[in-house]
């Protein structure tokens, strides 16, 4: 996760509490989905953005793993492509990992 995400992320956090963010990611493979879900739930493990040793607890979900709340529709026309190529159950225990691991708040 970029240094830019990160503080746009600490400042929502700041501003509206962690019990009142989530973090819903997009990356294409598990392991950058991982790092971006470690930064947001035990803090940046490369320890060079404003989240390094800030644990934020934040609940995170990969955007693969909201298919049952996600209008049929915009599903369709903005996943689904991406869906069929993916390895999705990989990206989806990535995350779950980091959630479990390190999120207090929206297990």
């Amino acid at each position: 996760m970029d240094l830019e995400n990160q503080a746009r992320i600490q400042a929502l956090v700041e501003e509206h509490g962690p019990e009142n963010v989530i973090v819903v990611l997009g990356g294409a493979e598990a392991e950058a989905s991982g790092l971006a879900a470690e930064t947001v739930t035990v803090g940046d493990p490369t320890f060079a953005g404003p989240l390094a040793g800030v644990e934020l607890g934040l609940g995170v979900y990969h955007i693969l793993e909201l298919k049952d709340i996600v209008d049929e529709d915009v599903w369709e026309e903005q996943i689904s492509m991406m869906e069929m190529v993916l390895e999705v159950d990989e990206i989806k225990d990535e995350v779950k990992m980091f959630r479990d691991q390190g999120s207090k708040y929206n297990k």
